[in-house]
């Protein structure tokens, strides 16, 4: 019998995937545990494995955001009626896409399948009731060009208008009509994109949705409040230089600094800790969250034990988080747990900023650049290398005080780099 495929919860705080691509084409056999096709979610590119045998009948999505639970696929034998098995589910015969739901409605985890909702109703001129069939991001750029969907014909599956034919009714339509003369701010005519376009807009990603999402929940959730601190670097300095003549790998100061706060925390602990709403938790082990930016976003894969971890040892795994961050290849186990988060935008050369605290975290780190600037010591103006810090906190967690004895104690063993090691 068919087995209806339809989109998994594949993290924590996915809401809807992306389909990006199909490994897999209609009429192709499919193996159990076999990857059919690429999934975007909030977090990462994922793949989607086959938890059924027999032949891809039918794609129902074929690129496109689906909410958890929509259909995706039907997988079943050759020469079964892929409607059927649809419809015995409680469906439509598949002609309406998840897709079609427009894409600026927010997704949902209710049981009922995106697919199984009825295309979205434009009336004509005359009042009819006819069932408009368009993508969401045809639907989207129609409505702010002010293109009557309706005129279009498309060119999509089964005669759906997407993006393409929407651009091609905007490049043949006339020019816009002069402004009135009262008319005295100049007025841009929309394009959406192209050659001589004066923008060009880009759907929102599932990643860039769940940033949005958690860090304005942070943000006016949670009353920040910020610290700042100055570290004479000067020994840290030296001492790096010293470890990489020996080295096996090339120790770079964001390893330094996770391993100083690591160190730091196990003194702190009320600073390694969570808000759950109705309870603080005061983590027993050290995590250190490391935020990375990649083209669409941040991710913040997470140190497991950095207090028991070597400086090498921290290197390599941050190394390795670095270069499979660029493909969206971190695993969604290696972006959760996290107990405190470190936001490093020195190697940018940004001197000093503030961060917003990565929930359920009650601290966030901002590490700024080692700057060379005159400097007052024993009486006299030297050289020196500073390296300012600012420390985020949730004041609902930790207070001032709290917050201040954490950064003295951070700054202590930046400036002494031996005695975290101690």
């Amino acid at each position: 019998m068919a087995e209806i495929i339809r989109m998994p919860r594949m993290s924590d705080t996915m809401e809807e995937g992306n389909i990006v691509n199909w490994l897999k084409k209609e009429g192709d056999k499919v193996k159990i545990g076999e990857t059919i096709a690429e999934v975007e979610t909030d977090k990462a590119t994922m793949e989607l494995d086959s938890f059924v045998e027999g032949v891809l009948l039918h794609i129902a999505v074929k690129e496109g955001p689906v909410a958890i639970n929509g259909v995706i696929a039907v997988i079943g034998n050759a020469g079964e009626d892929w409607k059927a098995a649809i419809q015995a589910s409680g469906g439509s015969n598949g002609a309406a896409k998840p897709e079609e739901t427009p894409a600026t409605a927010p997704a949902t985890s209710a049981p009922t399948p995106v697919l199984e909702t009825a295309p979205v109703s434009t009336p004509t001129e005359s009042g009819s009731d006819d069932r408009i069939k368009a993508s969401p991001l045809a639907r989207n750029i129609a409505q702010e060009a002010g293109v009557d969907l309706t005129q279009l014909k498309g060119s999509g599956d089964q005669g759906r208008i997407v993006k393409r034919d929407v651009e091609a009714a905007l490049s043949s339509s006339p020019a816009p009509a002069p402004q009135p003369a009262q008319e005295t701010r100049p007025v841009i005519p929309f394009t959406y994109s192209g050659e001589g376009a004066p923008f060009e807009e880009k759907m929102v990603s599932q990643m860039r949705k769940t940033i949005a999402r958690r860090l304005s929940q942070s943000k006016f959730s949670a009353p920040h409040f910020y610290l700042t601190i100055e570290a004479d670097m000067e020994k840290a300095m030296a001492a790096r230089k010293q470890m990489n003549e020996v080295a096996p790998v090339k120790i770079s100061f964001n390893d330094l600094v996770i391993k100083a706060v690591a160190a730091t925390l196990r003194q702190h602990p009320a600073v390694n800790s969570s808000w759950l709403e109705d309870r603080i938790r005061y983590n027993k082990e050290i995590h250190i969250g490391v935020a990375i930016a990649v083209e669409d976003g941040l991710v913040v894969p997470v140190v497991r034990h950095a207090d028991m971890k070597s400086l090498s040892q921290i290197n390599q795994e941050v190394k390795s988080y670095a270069d499979r961050a660029k493909v969206r290849k971190i695993a969604l186990e290696e972006m959760q747990g996290n107990t405190f988060t470190i936001s490093n935008l020195g190697m940018f050369g940004i001197e000093e900023f503030t961060a917003i605290i990565n929930p359920p975290d009650a601290c966030i780190l901002a590490v700024g650049t080692i700057v060379e600037k005159p400097v007052v010591k024993d009486g006299q103006i030297v050289v020196g290398h500073r390296m300012k810090m600012t420390l985020s906190c949730d004041h609902r967690v930790v207070d001032g005080a709290t917050g201040a004895r954490f950064l003295e104690t951070l700054r202590g063993l930046l400036e002494d780099p031996i005695r975290m090691l101690v």
